[in-house]
């Protein structure tokens, strides 16, 4: 049997497939860890704890701030009060005014107090149904407690 020159055979000299070596020309240090060489830790430095000098706070025993209620309360104010003067701006800037027509009302608005308004009744229209679904489930989960115990 005669051997096959068309056939697809590793030549003498090449590597296999799949090798990775020296010889490999694909070979690559970054996706064979094999191939990386040997990096040895450098010494940290002393593993002891290092006295401190009298009277000097340590810092590492104190206890942190931690967040109250009343600093988010101040929080929350303060970014009200921020947004309550870019409205009140909005409002200034548009207070040309505009015909509003609705059912059987009609009337003229400022621009700025119409758009308010209705973004306050789109904010109404999603935190109604929000807030009984949110009553709705309390009740179930008390209700759930309550079989429990």
């Amino acid at each position: 049997m005669t051997e096959d020159p068309t056939r697809a055979t590793a030549r003498p000299g090449s590597p296999l497939h799949g090798s990775v070596g020296p010889a490999d020309p694909h070979a690559d240090p970054e996706t064979n860890p094999a191939m990386r060489p040997v990096r040895v830790p450098e010494p940290e430095g002393p593993t002891v704890p290092t006295p401190t000098t009298p009277g000097a706070p340590d810092t590492a025993r104190r206890p942190a701030v931690t967040r109250t209620r009343t600093s988010g309360l101040w929080t929350g104010l303060l970014l009200s009060a921020v947004v309550l003067l870019f409205l009140l701006i909005f409002i200034m800037q548009n207070n040309a005014p505009m015909g509003i027509n609705f059912l059987a009302w009609s009337g003229t608005l400022p621009t700025g107090v119409a758009l308010l308004l209705a973004a306050i009744a789109g904010l109404l229209l999603v935190a109604i149904p929000g807030g009984l679904r949110i009553l709705q489930l309390r009740r179930a989960a008390q209700r759930s407690d309550r079989h429990l115990h």
